[in-house]
């Protein structure tokens, strides 16, 4: 058999890997691929709040069809043992907060930085290859400099109308910013290079911000569910700035529809860098998404303003074009539709017990 024919033939039915596959996004990746009968190894380090209650869900959905395995990207052998029969690998494992990575710099680039380049080396040591499909972030692009915004009502917009209209693309020059912002770059760039320099099969994921079920947001990420979870707690929230910025926001259904087709056209698509988010047709500016909060709920929060953060856009919206031009893909949930969504979720889970304890071994 070919190598072409054996790609192939593990595309449909070889094992799925996920680096960091019990967080919001891994879970809902997993499910996918477990309802279509296909063998999922999860690896994670379940350290991030509200994680357990993902695997719990997924293990109670599909049983051994699902391996978790408790380690460290940072571990180069535990990586490399967790990729053995691979085809396709999702690689989600990161210090994901901006702010932890001020605090700590040096434990931001080991996870982000040196992590990713013991995924890169495992899958480089396997006989074949699996393909891999990596997230980064906007934060790629930095501050924006050089970009003007008018103020719109209650958010920004830019000045330039072609970037009003498409958001930003991939050719937006790269501009690493704060600790966090340079780790996943760097990341980023590996993972690209690796297809270059290597021929593995790669691609990147230049993510806006997205939400849904799964998601247990915080203050640092996951802002969507985070004022959704404060205001159904009658809790304050805070904002960083003037609440103007603006974010197009992706619904997690559309972004797994997304991850899916990378991978099954990861032939053509292999060694490019997409912008993914949900694009100007669903963008929303903080203190809009209180407001929608408000006539969901009822209630109107309370908030509070602090000074902007280090590596807060005032302005992001991804231009996704050239993924949907190589795929097809477009997002289908509205804003609306998906905040009304994730708030039916949150009061479900408020409703149920579902604390788990997950033992490593």
């Amino acid at each position: 058999m070919s190598k072409n024919q054996l790609r192939q033939q593990n595309g449909h039915g070889g094992k799925v890997v996920i680096f960091g596959g019990a967080g919001f996004i891994g879970s809902n990746v997993a499910d996918q691929y477990l309802r279509e009968g296909r063998q999922v190894r999860i690896f994670d380090n379940v350290s991030r709040a509200g994680v357990e209650r993902n695997l719990r869900w997924l293990k109670g959905r599909h049983g051994s069809l699902l391996d978790v395995t408790v380690g460290d990207v940072r571990d180069e052998q535990a990586v490399r043992w967790a990729v053995q029969g691979a085809a396709e690998v999702f690689h989600f494992a990161a210090q994901v907060a901006v702010t932890t990575s001020l605090a700590g710099p040096v434990h931001d680039f080991e996870v982000n930085a040196r992590g990713t380049l013991n995924v890169l080396e495992a899958l480089r040591s396997m006989e074949e290859p699996a393909s891999l499909l990596f997230t980064s972030t906007n934060k790629v692009y930095g501050g924006l400099p050089g970009m003007e915004f008018v103020q719109e009502g209650r958010r920004y917009v830019p000045r330039d109308e072609d970037i009003r209209a498409q958001g930003l693309s991939e050719r937006c020059p790269l501009d690493f910013e704060s600790p966090y912002g340079c780790s996943k770059g760097a990341a980023d760039q590996y993972v690209l290079d690796y297809g270059r320099s290597f021929g593995l099969r790669t691609a990147v994921f230049r993510m806006s911000c997205i939400y849904g079920p799964r998601q247990f947001g915080t203050e640092d990420q996951g802002w969507v569910a985070h004022f959704l979870l404060r205001a159904l707690a009658g809790q304050p929230i805070t904002l960083y700035g003037d609440g103007m910025q603006v974010r197009d926001i992706l619904f997690v259904e559309d972004l797994v529809r997304a991850m899916r087709l990378a991978q099954t056209n990861i032939e053509r698509l292999r060694g490019q860098a997409f912008n993914i988010g949900g694009g100007p047709e669903r963008t929303v500016s903080l203190l809009e998404l209180l407001e929608m909060i408000s006539r969901h709920t009822g209630r109107e929060p309370e908030i509070r303003f602090e000074n902007w953060r280090t590596g807060d856009q005032r302005y992001y919206v991804s231009d996704t074009r050239v993924f949907q031009a190589a795929t097809g893909w477009a997002p289908r949930v509205g804003v609306e539709q998906g905040v009304a969504r994730l708030l039916y979720w949150l009061e479900e889970l408020a409703t149920t017990n579902t604390a788990v304890e997950i033992h490593a071994g």
